[in-house]
């Protein structure tokens, strides 16, 4: 990097150069007296009245050039322009090369005139030492070195060689070269101090690019040495861990620090080991990154990096906004939107963890199943509204008088109880039953009075002996005996019971053999545009007729052939069945199908999906899979890696029932789907309860925000599904406000019955 024109030296670089032309002047006054005081001594000795007025010419230029330095000070540097710079760079060279000039004429006059050894040797000898002292005074300007140095070599030179001796003018000529390594030198040192000066400049820039950027960061970041000493801190991490200033904290040891910060903040004693101990566990690989919870409501989320000479990078952001939302999400989709209380998926995981964690106490355990008898005339006559309203009352009185049991909302009008270990079996009976008598009688509810029973079965058991699947059935037997007695009564599981079990086992049998010879059938339930002007899908639901119990509900076959293992039969059976009458609807109509979590645990659904496709010759895009949130909990790589190679081959990917299992962001926005069905539990009640159509929509917002197509299931009422269109929350609608489920052979008519509404509309209009 060489400024061989000041034209392309930064104006302040330029400037600094010129400047350092006046600067030294201690070693001028020197200078000048060394050069008055020889031309004296040589006056003296040579008798030569020249040097007398030498020794004048050099007081006379000092003088002339110490009033311009003095002028030169007072300019406003600033205000200098390059061509303003430059012209004081010829004034301050033309005040040096003066004097270099008078010591030339001084040396060359000693040397062709005088002819006397000591005025030759004291001449040269200044003349030579003031040569090199150009190096170090005006190495900023290219014209002074050149200058000064010609102006002084050039006298002796010329008048070595009209001496007309030859070991003088040999002599002279061994000054050229002198002359060019003292130019050399002054243009080496000016070089190396330009690209000092540049590089400087450059480091600044960076480094105060690199502080903004650092200290305007939305993350925290700490980086300490091996000796876990901090190097660098930003603002953000010292505003989010409350350490003080970042200035007063490099080279403080980081676990000292944290613990200043848990002794004067709000951090709690053990967070700072905690965090160290962490982020070593981070930097050494054993975690990708962790959370930690604070408090006053922060949670940070820490990363960290080990670096090569030891040391390490901490990074970590402020995430409570998004905890706080995933906690929002999360409590949605565990707990019941209506009552409050934890669903029927979140109860099995509570009972669970119960167990687990007491799985050496011993004791008999309690499960009970509540059914409010006759609910279903309460929303006939008092309408959905109240009838939710009255949910939410025997929900919190079981609530109350439940004590320590473990409570959740099974489904519609049902509650499950479980009951922790009791001493004995007759106090846990007891118990049981007194909380089913403090839930019996009035509740007052929207200025009426509701006298309601609900009927109870329940089942003891030792812990042992606990399966949530047999304790289901065996309260569910309890429960019937009860219904079929009297209203409001409680049974307890016996024996005599099991009888109803082995007739559950002669229905899995015939379930077995229904499935086997293809005995199921399809019933279909389109989805409409939010509008009503078309069909987009329809989803094939399954239906047993059985030959002696007629009509068997689909959530009891389907939990029955879950049990069984039989679900991918079924499913098979669905997906061929329901490509074949796909293509007998209008192209535009695509089929959706359910996946049971079986169906996921491995790759066979994928040949089953294309078999299913070739053999009806539907195209791919025509088909929807919808998958429900249960079946993302096991095993949710694999699944992944399934649906994202389904969706590979032009298949829609669904998330069915969304908000009424494990529901989670990580689903949304993790797993490839297109389609996020919400659960009907989200429509109910949206026209009277203004916090269920913000819940709703909130729900709706989200999804819409990663890209995804929306359905809302469940819309039963014109009033639900104007609401709907009035804030845009559905891209489909499925429901019986427009269809229930249908024969296959009904879409096509259902959707030609819409094209001539659509006609008859625009005739009308038109009329």
């Amino acid at each position: 990097m060489k400024p061989d024109n000041p034209n392309r030296v930064p104006i302040d670089v330029y400037l600094s150069f010129v400047s350092s032309l006046s600067g030294n002047r201690m070693t001028l006054l020197a200078g000048v007296i060394v050069h008055v005081a020889t031309c004296l001594a040589v006056a003296a000795k040579t008798q030569s009245l020249v040097y007398i007025l030498l020794s004048a010419a050099f007081l006379l230029v000092f003088c002339v050039r110490m009033v311009i330095f003095r002028h030169f000070d007072r300019v406003d540097k600033e205000s200098l322009s390059h061509a303003g710079i430059e012209r004081w760079e010829r004034i301050l060279v033309a005040g040096a090369a003066c004097t270099t000039a008078l010591l030339g004429i001084a040396s060359g006059y000693a040397i062709f005139v005088v002819h006397d050894s000591f005025a030759e040797l004291a001449c040269i000898a200044v003349t030579m030492a003031t040569m090199v002292s150009v190096v170090g005074r005006n190495y900023g300007s290219r014209l002074a070195v050149d200058l000064q140095t010609f102006s002084c070599c050039l006298p002796m030179i010329i008048c070595s060689l009209l001496a007309l001796d030859f070991y003088r003018g040999l002599l002279s000529i061994f000054l050229i070269p002198f002359w060019l390594t003292t130019r050399a030198m002054a243009n080496g040192v000016r070089e190396f101090l330009y690209e000092n000066v540049i590089a400087r400049r450059e480091i600044t820039i960076i480094a105060d690019r690199f502080d903004t950027a650092l200290n305007n960061m939305p993350h925290g970041l700490v980086m300490v040495d091996a000796e876990n000493r901090i190097q660098v801190v930003n603002r953000k991490a010292c505003e989010l861990l409350k350490i003080g200033a970042p200035d007063r904290l490099k080279d403080r040891d980081l676990g000292a620090v944290l613990r200043y910060g848990a002794r004067y903040s709000f951090m709690d004693a053990s967070q700072p080991e905690l965090i160290l101990r962490q982020l070593t566990q981070v930097a050494e690989g054993n975690l990708s990154r962790t959370l930690i919870h604070f408090p006053e409501g922060l949670s940070l989320e820490f990363s960290a990096s080990r670096r090569a000479d030891g040391g390490a990078v901490l990074i970590f952001e402020d995430v409570s906004s998004r905890v706080k939302a995933e906690q929002k999400i999360m409590h949605m989709v565990r707990f019941d939107a209506l009552t409050g209380l934890p669903n029927r998926e979140y109860f099995g995981q509570l009972v669970q963890d119960y167990l687990a964690k007491h799985q050496r106490k011993s004791g008999p355990l309690g499960f009970m199943v509540l059914d409010i008898d006759e609910f279903k005339h309460v929303n006939d006559m008092r309408g959905h509204v109240t009838g939710d309203h009255l949910l939410c009352a025997i929900a919190a009185r079981i609530k109350q008088a439940s004590g320590n049991a473990i409570l959740g909302r099974l489904m519609g009008d049902q509650f499950i109880l479980f009951f922790p270990h009791a001493k004995e079996q007759a106090s846990l009976d007891v118990e049981i039953r007194r909380v089913h008598a403090a839930i019996q009688g009035n509740y007052a509810v929207d200025e009426l009075t509701f006298l309601v029973s609900l009927s109870a079965g329940y089942a003891i058991l030792e812990s042992a002996a606990f399966a949530m699947d047999e304790w289901s059935v065996k309260a569910d037997l309890a429960l019937f005996e009860s219904k079929s007695r009297f209203k409001g009564g409680i049974s307890g599981f016996e024996r005599e019971m099991d009888g109803r079990y082995i007739e559950q086992q002669k229905l899995k049998a015939d379930l077995r053999e229904a499935v086997s010879a293809q005995a199921l059938h399809l019933a279909f339930q389109p989805m409409f545009r939010a509008d009503g002007s078309r069909i987009e899908c329809a989803e094939a639901l399954a239906r047993w007729v059985h030959p002696e119990k007629g009509s068997i509900p689909p959530d009891v076959f389907i939990r029955l052939a879950e049990d069984m293992g039989i679900i991918s039969d079924i499913t098979r059976f669905v997906l061929f069945k329901a490509c074949s009458e796909c293509m007998n609807w209008p192209e535009h109509i695509a089929v959706s199908v359910n996946l049971s979590a079986r169906d996921l645990r491995d790759a066979d659904i994928l040949s089953v999906v294309a078999e299913a496709l070739a053999h009806s010759g539907l195209d791919a895009a025509r088909l929807h899979l919808e998958v429900t949130e249960s079946c993302l909990i096991d095993e949710p790589a694999a699944v992944r890696a399934i649906l994202a190679e389904l969706r590979a081959r032009g298949i829609t990917i669904a998330i069915d029932d969304f908000g009424t299992g494990f529901s989670s962001l990580s689903y949304l926005d993790t797993l490839p789907l297109d389609i996020v069905k919400i659960d009907r539990s989200f429509v109910r009640n949206i026209v009277e309860d203004n916090r269920r159509l913000k819940l709703l929509r909130g729900t709706v917002h989200l999804a819409r925000e990663l890209g995804l197509k929306i359905v809302i299931e469940g819309v039963e009422t014109e009033e639900q599904l104007a609401l709907l269109n009035k804030h845009r929350s559905a891209d489909l609608v499925q429901g019986y406000v427009f269809s229930p489920p249908v024969p296959s052979q009904n879409i096509p008519l259902l959707q030609q019955g819409i094209g001539r509404r659509v006609v008859q509309r625009r005739r009308h209009k038109v009329a």
